[in-house]
């Protein structure tokens, strides 16, 4: 673990001793970098994540990469129990392996040390779901990268949930959160045909984006007609279509999907988005999803978020939502 570009959190939570042997609160239950410096190498966790503390890539200013911290801080509020499906994930293994350190200034190195990070974890973990805690979206393209740099013959699909394509020019726009997609479109990294979209919506997406989506066969499904069909049906439709066209799925899940009144701590917040349970049982689903490898949740800035860090509180139940999907799986976790 040595080769990769990790540093300890900028916070953890002191375990209470003794631990119970399942453990009821989040900050009780998830293994910490420090925790793991003596696990034995045949001990495999269900889900390794860390956190990608970067948002200078951000086209509207930003403080994303404040989230991981704030993720970790708000554990402490959350059980290891979910009513909603009956679920306690206690005894899960998932391990928290610190954050990837970020360069003051310099863009292009940090997101070199998101894909070599990427790659070291996705090729340590193999069996485990991987996870990136943003920051902004531009961290998705390394993450996908360093990705597809283990799995070089392997088809990866991405689900993402956004209000936003984020297919503009590179050329134009740097390797910025509004350009992950193209970057991995333009590198050959995902063929556009196996990017599904959902939660488009409204007047924030120009038509020479939606023009660029279908030339490139990038399928997507707004948002109003989202709904009209059934949420819960077209995503279950999407994780098909890639279940037999590509060997692995990303999902990627940009919190400005969500309405502005639900989340207000995102960059470029809007109304007429998703609500959270829709996005809460949209992410149980793609969890649940044999061939999901891996997951970020980006765009989250906390310093917007001004009462009761509702959206961080959202977003922590996004990610344990992930987890209790990927417990659903029972122990068929194989994907790819």
């Amino acid at each position: 673990m040595n080769d990769l570009h990790l540093q300890p959190a900028t916070f953890t939570w002191r375990k209470e001793m003794p631990l119970a042997d399942h453990p009821a609160k989040v900050h009780q239950w998830i293994r910490t970098i420090n925790e793991l410096k003596s696990v034995e190498e045949r001990e495999k966790p269900d889900c390794v994540f860390f956190g990608a503390p970067l948002s200078r890539s951000s086209i509207s200013p930003s403080g994303a990469s404040e989230f991981p911290e704030y993720f970790r801080r708000s554990w402490k509020g959350f059980s290891t129990y979910n009513m909603d499906y009956d679920l306690d994930f206690s005894g899960m293994q998932v391990w928290d392996i610190g954050d990837i350190a970020m360069h003051g200034t310099d863009i292009n190195l940090c997101h070199r040390f998101i894909r070599e990070t990427s790659n070291a974890v996705h090729n340590h973990f193999r069996d485990s779901l991987i996870g990136g805690i943003g920051g902004d979206h531009s961290t998705t393209a390394m993450l996908v990268k360093g990705m597809k740099e283990i799995y070089p013959d392997k088809k990866i699909g991405i689900l993402q949930f956004d209000t936003h394509f984020d297919l503009r020019d590179p050329s134009e726009q740097g390797p910025s959160n509004g350009t992950p997609m193209r970057q991995l479109i333009e590198a050959g990294t995902v063929e556009g045909k196996h990017i599904h979209n959902i939660g488009l919506h409204g007047f924030y997406n120009t038509k020479e984006l939606c023009d660029y989506a279908k030339k490139k066969g990038v399928r997507y499904v707004p948002l109003r007609l989202a709904r009209k069909y059934g949420l819960e049906q077209v995503v279950s439709e999407i994780l098909n279509t890639l279940e037999n066209e590509v060997d692995m799925i990303y999902v990627t899940i940009d919190m400005d999907v969500l309405d502005m009144t639900y989340a207000p701590g995102v960059p470029a917040a809007t109304s007429g988005g998703m609500r959270p349970e829709e996005l809460l049982e949209a992410v149980f689903l793609a969890g649940s999803h044999k061939k999901v490898k891996a997951f970020d949740i980006v765009c989250l800035d906390p310093l917007r978020d001004t009462i009761r860090q509702t959206t961080v509180q959202i977003g922590t139940s996004v990610f344990l939502t992930m987890i209790c999907g990927l417990l659903s799986r029972g122990n068929n976790n194989d994907s790819g």
